[in-house]
């Protein structure tokens, strides 16, 4: 069993001396776990570093084997992201989230397709933020969380929509929400249409996101929202108070 492909690396563990286990994603393949021989040395380290692009090959005996990988370096995001402390946030959760969800060997087209643009637009800066939330958003579709931001749960309304339920993931407009608008969480106006979101829309759309990733695509596995995506949250909250203050 084997391929080569062009992939994501997105998560990287020490194993032994000098070599590493490694996970990356690709288009056709999914995601797929291997052993980096030399993955953890000089020579080798820079290509397996999270966010970063690698042409890669996997060779195992059978296809439920760890297998062993070989790679070279196509794009080093994870180097690029280094000088700026929201962008390498930005890569780290999104490859720690794809890594602690997605299931083994199973192609998610989209997912990588979208991770692969986020990672390029990266040097952009804060509105790349944009693009995770709605990347977060199709992750949630393909492994059937999806949100529904069609219509107004309520009313009908396809337009005016503002808030989505935390039960059911259905958007309703203002006029829906009525009294229950407290319990709801708010919905961003980027994901819904093309403006651009500010500090407090990102925070906003991380949390509708993540509340769903949480309680259910990592929830379902009885695990916890990936600690990366946390700090994130964090970074970004902190973003949206000194925007609310310098606007006061």
């Amino acid at each position: 069993m084997d391929w080569d492909a062009p992939a994501i690396v997105l998560d990287v563990r020490p194993y032994g001396e000098g070599d590493a286990v490694a996970t990356v994603m690709t288009e056709q393949h999914g995601l797929h776990r291997g052993l980096a021989r030399g993955g953890g040395s000089r020579a080798q380290g820079a290509i397996w570093q999270p966010g970063n692009l690698a042409h890669v090959r996997w060779v195992a005996r059978l296809a439920d084997q760890l297998g062993s990988f070989s790679a070279e370096l196509i794009h080093p995001a994870a180097a690029l992201a280094m000088a700026d402390p929201l962008a390498l946030g930005i890569l780290s959760s999104a490859c720690a989230v794809a890594a602690g969800i997605l299931p083994d060997h199973e192609p998610h087209p989209r997912v990588f397709d979208g991770l692969l643009q986020l990672i390029a637009r990266l040097p952009q800066g804060a509105s790349v933020l944009d693009m995770l939330v709605r990347w977060e958003a199709v992750l949630l579709a393909e492994l059937g969380y999806g949100l529904d931001l069609a219509a107004c749960a309520v009313t009908g309304e396809t337009t005016g929509l503002a808030w989505v339920s935390p039960k059911t993931g259905r958007a309703v407009t203002e006029a829906g929400a009525g009294v229950w608008k407290v319990r709801l969480l708010r919905l961003p106006p980027f994901m819904v249409s093309d403006v651009r979101g500010t500090a407090a829309d990102w925070r906003d759309g991380l949390r509708l996101t993540g509340h769903f990733l949480e309680r259910d695509a990592f929830g379902q596995h009885h695990r916890p929202l990936p600690q990366a995506r946390r700090m994130l949250y964090d970074r970004v909250t902190a973003l949206a108070e000194s925007e609310t203050s310098d606007a006061g």
